[in-house]
């Protein structure tokens, strides 16, 4: 099949300006599918999981609907966390960066809601908020839910697992039943299928295959190691594969402080996240990371939630998560657009009988590498680099740089104490 444009979607000409800004160069597989049926104003449930661009294959659709001169909420995007509502609304304003006078709103519990009170009465085209919070919202009176032409929901198996099935049954509820509802969910259990025949009109049903979730642009590596061998063994792999920019996973609160500490005491630009926190922490410290002012990101799944950073080169499993698809959440934080990621899992004891779940869930071979002595540590960088080298000379246009060492050569070296010196410069950064 011939592969879609953003250009083959019928879309303002400030959303595709947006797209190009942003530099999506062409449509994800949930895109491709989504878009259209979106668009043409059916009702979808999307099956996709975190990181395969569903964001804006339900904000480009909702950013079309709205009438920028009316501003009451003519859309409504439910979503189960703080996190996910804000990341989101983030999205949306890349994508509407080209359209004036477009307000979005997130509103989300840990945040004054008298603010949020103040926007309102000021006019928002678009909400975009947790359950709890929503709620809140309808029963002071301070959000009117009559003009919505759109609502969307969001993880919605993650939702109904944390509870949220009566407050979005009583959100949809106050919307008008002449409208257009888009679900989103990594998972289709039967209560997914009950709520959307309840509140969906013959909607078109679309699925990424489990094939294209794990994305192949991963590098998924185990290490088995002992509990007091698994910090030495994260200092010796930032090392040999000389990454920046890291978040890694933990599965308590408490395993968090202590990795950040442990870390921050070897020297390393580490900070961390989890439920324990104020929103105000948790937004500093992921402000911190988007920027790069924070190289190594500790964190909790629930914490993690809507994490969506594009330059993130690995994700560690420190340990092992307790539940299969959050594996699979967690290593597409890395490998975005068609770059280069590494997932790295350590493994300790019995964890092992949880990876081979993993690897049957994923249906996909998960390598094990042997813990890298100190002495294999330069050979194995030195393979790293080399391999980069042969992807650099397959894939770039080299007619410059091939000028610069010729003119080296005509001096009196030859090309392999070139390679040789350059070899040694990049082991040495």
């Amino acid at each position: 099949m011939e592969q879609l444009s953003f250009d083959d979607f019928e879309i303002s000409k400030e959303i595709k300006k947006a797209v190009q800004e942003i530099g999506f160069e062409e449509p994800t597989p949930i895109q491709a599918l989504a878009l259209p049926e979106a668009l043409a104003g059916h009702d979808i449930i999307g099956q996709a999981q975190t990181g395969t661009g569903k964001t804006a294959a339900f904000g480009i659709p909702v950013l079309e609907k709205i009438f920028i001169g009316d501003k009451s909420p003519q859309a409504i995007i439910i979503c189960p966390t703080r996190e996910l509502s804000l990341q989101v609304a983030e999205e949306l304003g890349r994508l509407s960066s080209f359209m004036s006078k477009l307000h979005i709103l997130p509103v989300y519990g840990g945040q004054p809601i008298g603010r949020q009170i103040r926007v309102l009465n000021k006019g928002a085209h678009i909400i975009i908020g947790t359950p709890g919070r929503l709620i809140d919202h309808i029963e002071r009176g301070t959000l009117d839910l009559s003009g919505i032409e759109i609502v969307v929901l969001d993880e919605a198996d993650e939702m109904l697992d944390m509870g949220f099935r009566d407050d979005i049954e009583k959100i949809l509820r106050e919307t008008p039943t002449k409208r257009q509802t888009l679900l989103f969910s990594a998972t289709i259990p039967k209560t997914i299928e009950r709520l959307a025949k309840k509140y969906q009109k013959n909607p078109k049903k679309l699925r990424v295959a489990q094939n294209i979730i794990t994305a192949p642009e991963i590098e998924q590596i185990y290490y088995e190691a002992r509990e007091h061998l698994k910090l030495e063994l994260f200092t010796r792999l930032m090392d040999i594969y000389d990454l920046n920019l890291v978040l890694v996973f933990c599965n308590t609160k408490r395993r968090v402080d202590y990795l950040v500490r442990d870390l921050k005491s070897r020297g390393y630009d580490a900070d961390g996240i989890h439920g324990d926190m104020r929103q105000s922490q948790r937004d500093k410290v992921m402000n911190k990371f988007r920027q790069g002012k924070v190289e190594i990101l500790v964190a909790t799944d629930v914490a993690a939630r809507g994490i969506d950073v594009p330059d993130v080169e690995a994700v560690f499993n420190y340990d092992v998560p307790n539940d299969n698809e959050y594996y699979v959440h967690r290593i597409g934080r890395t490998g975005r657009a068609g770059k280069t990621g590494y997932a790295f899992t350590f493994v300790a004891g019995k964890e092992i009988y949880k990876l081979r779940d993993i690897q049957k869930y994923i249906k996909s071979k998960i390598k094990q590498n042997k813990i890298p002595t100190v002495k294999e540590m330069k050979t194995i960088k030195s393979g790293l680099i080399l391999d980069r080298v042969k992807k650099v000379i397959e894939k770039n246009n080299l007619d410059k740089d091939i000028n610069a060492v010729e003119t080296l050569i005509e001096s009196g070296y030859n090309s392999i104490d070139v390679a040789a010196a350059l070899l040694k410069m990049l082991k040495e950064e």
